[in-house]
């Protein structure tokens, strides 16, 4: 694999990681780190541009199904959706 796919990943890997909360931490890093190495590169690009939403965002859509247009565009926000612990 291209290296610097594998250090996108890291980086995106890390980014789910490290929140801000705990919940969020466990939430997004097992999402992350069951479906990273599924995602193709366009998928990895969605998955960048969903983890700039804050936490609130993704949490009230995961959660509620509170919607904003952006999220509700981004592919892996529907993954994520049906996503269970």
């Amino acid at each position: 694999m291209n290296s610097k796919l594998e250090i996108f990943k890291k980086k995106l890997i890390y980014r789910a990681e490290y929140r801000g909360t705990k919940e969020m931490d466990i939430l997004l890093s097992s999402f992350v780190n069951k479906h990273i190495d599924n995602f193709d590169e366009k998928q990895l690009m969605e998955l960048d541009k969903f983890l700039n939403f804050d936490d609130e965002t993704i949490l009230n859509f995961y959660h509620h199904d509170i919607k904003k247009k952006e999220i509700d565009k981004n592919v892996v926000s529907k993954i994520f959706k049906n996503f269970k612990l």
